[in-house]
């Protein structure tokens, strides 16, 4: 058998035997796998290329009347409505009893469950159909949103939402470091679409889970929850830095760890250096609450972002992981998490000095602008004063030229 010729006639391969199929969310299933591959290629904004696909697909299968080009039509208008023809789609004269159901759903319950960090927050719809028999069982839509990157992370549409919520709710029964609760359905809905149009701009996805998969039948669904009845929070809250660094070293975290009696001019310098990076990192996420700390937070702020973004010297090495274990056990007391949580960040903290150590001495993570301000140091030269610098450039030409620099 030759192969297909055009992605279309590859859709419809594929498609070939969705009309047999038993239920209407079997085949929406089906639609949203196949638009998935769309979507995981697509080089631009992802949600676009899949609705032009969709509408260059059905006006390519306008003529085709077999029950499986028919149906497979029906599949993709009910999954992006928006696409161009999708409005105009017909039931096919051999269409399966299951395709007035396409789409015929109401959401049953909202709720939404996450870290007590606050790293991340995943959100699970359910919804039924109209007409259990065609259109087949109550199913739930599970969106996995990431703080500290700031996108929907992955997707899920199980045909299962009993299940699905029983394991939810036992899995943060048993573990005091989660929390579940009921969810408003418009704030639900703003949330993971804010999320998820970051994600659909990637130019890599998230490598693994069935975001890409899903996503057209979890959008669709989505798109079924009404408004937001409040408008969303613009603005992140203005953060008194001045007022919470006080207040940190005036904590008994900060004497846990002997801040307190930092008064040499050197280590003084060091302390608030260090404070201003944790703050300066807390402002370049999502989320920029400097007291939403947690393992990963931590994780990316002394392993990655402080040797990308800063330049430390020997004081301020030595310095910041004491720092850091200490903001680590403030954060959480002024969030006032539970204990087990303090004593997981910390363990973590304290887990990841030596890297951070190691990191540090090596500088194989230092961004080039970083290393060029760590050379200008190590020469004597002050990177805030441009009459040195320009100096140094000129006296160091044949180095710069030569690329020994």
């Amino acid at each position: 058998m030759p192969a297909p010729q055009t992605p279309y006639e590859a859709v419809l391969h594929a498609a070939r035997d969705v009309a047999k199929l038993g239920c209407a969310l079997d085949a929406e299933m089906l639609g949203t796998a196949l638009l998935g591959s769309v979507y995981s290629i697509a080089e631009e904004d992802r949600d676009t290329a899949v609705r032009g696909f969709v509408g260059d697909f059905l006006s390519a299968t306008t003529r085709r009347r077999t029950a499986s080009a028919t149906t497979i039509r029906e599949v993709f208008a009910v999954l992006v409505p928006d696409a161009e023809g999708s409005a105009t789609v017909r039931r096919g004269a051999q269409a399966p009893a299951w395709t007035a159901q396409l789409g015929r759903v109401r959401p049953t319950g909202c709720y939404a469950y996450g870290d007590v960090y606050g790293d991340q927050t995943s959100y699970l719809v359910t919804f039924a159909y109209d007409d259990v028999d065609e259109g087949g069982p109550e199913h739930a839509v599970v969106a996995l949103v990431d703080h500290n990157i700031g996108i929907a992370k992955d997707l899920y549409v199980g045909s299962s939402a009993e299940r699905i919520l029983e394991q939810v709710r036992q899995m943060c029964d048993d573990d005091e470091l989660t929390w579940f609760r009921e969810e408003d359905p418009g704030r639900l809905r703003d949330e993971v679409i804010r999320h998820l149009e970051i994600t659909d701009g990637l130019s890599e996805l998230p490598a693994e889970g069935s975001l890409a998969t899903d996503r057209a039948l979890a959008g669709a669904r989505l798109a079924l929850l009404p408004a937001a009845t409040t408008p969303p929070l613009t603005e992140p809250p203005t953060v008194d830095s001045t007022g919470l660094v006080r207040d940190f070293l005036a904590s008994p975290e900060a004497a846990r760890f002997s801040l307190e009696r930092v008064h040499a001019d050197d280590e003084l310098a060091s302390l608030h250096f260090c404070l201003s990076l944790i703050l300066d990192h807390a402002a370049s996420l999502p989320d920029p609450d400097p007291l939403r700390w947690s393992p990963a937070v931590a994780g990316l702020f002394l392993l990655d972002w402080v040797h990308r973004r800063a330049v430390l010297d020997m004081d301020d090495a030595a310095m910041l992981p004491r720092v850091t274990r200490a903001w680590s056990a403030y954060a959480t007391r002024r969030r006032d998490l539970p204990e087990a949580a303090a004593e997981q960040t910390d363990h973590v903290v304290e887990e990841m000095i030596p890297e951070f150590a190691r990191l540090y001495a090596t500088g194989e993570k230092r961004s080039a602008a970083t290393a060029a301000v760590a050379q200008l140091i190590s020469e004597g030269v002050d990177p805030n004063d441009a009459e040195a610098i320009d100096a140094w450039i000129e006296a160091n030409r044949h180095r710069l030229e030569d690329g020994g620099v």
